[in-house]
């Protein structure tokens, strides 16, 4: 079994959705005051934006925008990385925005850490949380059980993202 994140291609993988993802933006109050609050996506041409360099969607040249992703904003920033946690801190030290899923940033947003930041256009839509496993074999017990646990935790959590 894995887990994967986003949304699937087509596969011979059997998926099993285990929550939805939700991307989100989000600034340290420290950055907010300092360079002020971005109400539109032009708007993110003045700011330190964070890129993550694995994905085609919020990297580090273009972040997209709309359900489909289909608005493209150009984005710099002086930071990039392949770990979202790494670029949550960052945000958090007030290093810029991050534009990512909602499941990082959401004990740092409870505690005010973090601020989320609404643009003028919607974030783009992420897919979901999914388990995988091959198709050619029913998973063993020990595995649909972890899923099944998986399952049910990621819906108690996914209450809050």
């Amino acid at each position: 079994m894995a887990i994967r994140i986003g949304k699937l291609g087509d596969s011979s993988l059997i998926a099993r959705k285990l929550a939805d993802m939700h991307l989100n933006i989000c600034a340290s109050p420290a950055y907010l005051a300092a360079r002020g609050l971005p109400t539109s996506v032009q708007e993110l041409a003045r700011h330190d934006c964070l890129g993550y360099t694995l994905s085609p969607f919020v990297g580090t040249s273009h972040w997209s925008f709309g359900r489909d992703g289909s608005i493209r904003v150009p984005v710099a920033g002086s930071l990039r990385a392949n770990n979202g946690d790494a670029l949550v801190k960052a945000a958090i030290a007030g290093q810029g925005l991050v534009y990512g899923p909602r499941f990082l940033t959401i004990d740092a947003l409870s505690d005010g850490r973090l601020v989320e930041v609404t643009l003028d256009v919607p974030v783009r839509g992420a897919g979901a949380i999914y388990a995988v496993t091959h198709a050619a074999r029913r998973p063993a017990a020990k595995t649909r059980a972890w899923t099944d646990f998986l399952a049910n935790r990621m819906r108690e959590l996914a209450a809050d993202w």
